[in-house]
């Protein structure tokens, strides 16, 4: 719907998209997979791969179409291990955010330990303050077993002790939407408590009528049973300064459900 005269975007910025969304077109054609993108009107985008490509390659197809890499996706062990090779690559994509999505551990990600949550909130401070000192921001992303009840860690959840004993100067959070309301928290609490330390978000959205916790099906933003508005109302109150579309869904659904997602994004006001 064409916003109406006088009215004024939720969305500041056209939203980006995570490159986990094209993954199996990124994985056969960079160039094309990029143009169609571009298509669309994106020009932001968020990697957890290189595709086949370098950073340094990456970056000139970004470049070559006006496109930027604002956040890239890294494992814990990358951090662990070799942190300069991150940053290094990071510098080479331009970005500005460096992420993690999980912690590591034996047995099911669904049966996170505290113990942990407790080495994670430890390295999380170091991660932070060496990618600080390279002029890059650290950011956890959320996949559902932090909002576990933090037991003997203290009250609230995991996530609620990731935030009180991480520094805030080095530790910011992606927030997944859908990651955070699939097992049964509620996203807007979460925007409303922690307003200063959201500096990223994954849009997404699953399908209505299924069982909260259960298998989940992801459809366009605003098709689901998740209130994508009063979300992104409630984010514009925080420090979340990119948005990205990331849709989980099998590669056929992709290219119908992404101008619907864009549409409904861009048609939000304030």
């Amino acid at each position: 719907m064409p916003i109406a005269f006088g009215q004024k975007k939720l969305l500041k910025d056209i939203p980006g998209v995570v490159s986990y969304t094209y993954r199996n077109d990124l994985a056969k054609d960079v160039p094309g997979t990029l143009d169609k993108i571009k298509s669309l009107g994106i020009t932001n985008m968020e990697f957890s791969g290189w595709f086949g490509q370098t950073p340094e390659q990456l970056r000139v197809l970004l470049d070559a179409r006006g496109m930027r890499c604002t956040s890239i996706g890294v494992g814990y062990g990358d951090l662990q291990k070799n942190p300069d090779k991150v940053i290094a690559q990071a510098k080479a994509m331009g970005a500005e955010f460096v992420r993690v999505a999980s912690i590591p551990h034996p047995g099911n990600f669904k049966d996170l330990p505290a113990d942990a949550v407790k080495q994670a909130a430890i390295d999380f401070n170091t991660f932070g303050k060496k990618l600080a000192e390279n002029g890059l921001t650290f950011c956890y992303h959320n996949h559902g077993p932090e909002f576990l009840p933090a037991g003997d860690l203290g009250e609230g959840t995991f996530f609620d002790y990731l935030m009180k004993n991480t520094d805030p100067k080095y530790v910011s959070f992606e927030m997944d939407v859908m990651w955070v309301y699939w097992p049964g928290a509620d996203p807007i609490e979460y925007l409303k408590k922690y307003p200063d330390r959201f500096r990223l978000m994954h849009v997404k959205n699953v399908k209505k009528g299924l069982q909260r916790g259960g298998p989940s099906t992801f459809v366009a933003v605003g098709d689901g049973q998740i209130d994508m508005e009063a979300v992104l109302k409630a984010a514009a109150k925080t420090k979340i300064k990119y948005y990205y579309i990331e849709d989980e869904s099998a590669p056929q659904f992709i290219d119908v459900q992404m101008p619907v997602s864009m549409a409904y994004l861009e048609g939000l006001t304030k």
